[in-house]
């Protein structure tokens, strides 16, 4: 896949080369960070100069990748091993909610482990079958999400009401696009797939505080592709469906996901669960965008997923290029205070929204729908099983 040929490109990789898009300087500036180590790696993941749970993994794989590129290592295959090891364990520790990044680890590990135990096998054979491995996941991620769009369309148009009357209309929440994946998106890659279909009338985004990046960033998408968009602060969600809805012939709520447990509890931006809440108040689906790799079998349910907490300053400070009253001065970054000095903050990234909220899971096999009694089976979609797997949804399982 040429990948050159990518709308956006948030990750950017030729061997022994990474660069990533510093997501902190959108949408007024584009500018990409050589990463040349894991250490480079956790930290990009840390401040959030890369987010999204698929593009986290792509980005610590293809760090520790260019890391054994570019250095000497030893000839005795089980060092490198151990060295691949513990780097990949360290990656994990950067975002330890995102699933995505731990099933990445937890994959590569068993390659390398299966190169170390060759017989006459080298270091330089367990770090070539590490890279190539690493390389594969870019790859097979961008095919991921455009086979999730094309699903979760497909299933909008054919099981709502909206979407029997013609062109819909979808509400997604954070970034879940191009920026949060090695390409296309999850949540807005369906989004992207009703437009190309002619199918989407109108894109809502909202605003995503403390973090913003539904106006920073899943906004600058919409923009840039020109698709019909507008954006709401997180606290007009509720209104917007009561108001516009009906006038908008609104068919879904798409949200992406940072895990979703085996019995369909999903984390995701602190924001989506009231999203949920709402989207069930008012008659609209209710969707979960997300590759199988997501999807987390070893978490029973939502009550064993760790939220991490945020530093309060997310909150209460603000920044952003100077605005004069008529246009922006993007040569003068400011950081603004939008809070009472000494208020205590609260400030989890991520929020779980129950399974019984939930209308379906689109992954890049089809759209898992719960059974008639209200139970999602997730485990269906992996691995050799006697489920039939249709085109746009997996149901009755």
């Amino acid at each position: 896949m040429n990948l050159d040929k990518m709308v956006l490109q948030a990750i950017k990789y030729a061997r022994g080369q990474l660069e990533i898009l510093d997501q902190l300087k959108l949408p007024h500036a584009e500018e990409y960070d050589h990463i040349y180590s894991s250490t480079d790696a956790w930290h990009a993941i840390k401040e959030m100069r890369t987010r999204g749970a698929p593009a986290i993994a792509i980005v610590a794989a293809l760090a520790l990748a260019v890391e054994l590129e570019n250095m000497k290592l030893s000839s005795i295959a089980e060092e490198v091993k151990v060295f691949i090891d513990e780097k990949l364990e360290y990656l994990i520790t950067s975002r330890p909610t995102a699933v995505n990044l731990a099933d990445a680890a937890r994959k590569l590990s068993k390659v390398v482990d299966a190169a170390a135990t060759k017989t006459n096998a080298s270091g330089s054979d367990v770090k070539n079958a590490y890279i190539e491995a690493a390389e594969q996941m870019l790859v097979a991620d961008v095919q991921d999400n455009e086979a999730i769009g094309r699903h979760g369309a497909e299933w909008i148009l054919k099981n709502t009401e909206a979407g029997q009357k013609g062109q819909v209309s979808v509400l997604t929440h954070c970034n879940t696009g191009s920026l949060a994946t090695a390409g296309y998106g999850t949540a807005l890659g369906v989004i992207r797939s009703l437009n190309s279909k002619g199918s989407l009338k109108h894109a809502f985004c909202t605003e995503t505080r403390p973090y913003n990046q539904g106006s920073r960033l899943t906004a600058f998408e919409l923009v840039h592709e020109k698709i019909p968009a507008t954006l709401i602060t997180d606290s007009m969600a509720a209104a917007l469906l009561r108001l516009k809805g009906p006038t908008e012939n609104v068919a879904a709520i798409v949200v992406g996901a940072d895990r979703v447990a085996a019995n369909g509890d999903t984390a995701n931006k602190i924001g989506t669960y009231s999203l949920a809440i709402a989207a069930r108040h008012h008659g609209v689906k209710f969707l979960v965008a997300a590759p199988r790799t997501t999807i987390d079998l070893g978490t029973k349910s939502g009550k064993n997923i760790v939220i991490e907490e945020r530093p309060g300053k997310e909150v209460t400070l603000i920044k952003g290029p100077r605005h004069d009253g008529v246009s922006l001065d993007l040569n003068v970054v400011e950081t603004v205070s939008i809070a009472a000095n000494g208020i205590g903050v609260w400030n989890p990234a991520f929020d779980v929204t129950p399974a019984e909220l939930i209308d379906g899971v689109i992954t890049e096999v089809g759209v898992v729908e719960k059974d008639s009694e209200g139970v999602f089976h997730l485990d269906g979609i992996f691995g050799d099983n006697n489920y039939e797997v249709r085109p746009s949804t997996v149901g009755g399982v």
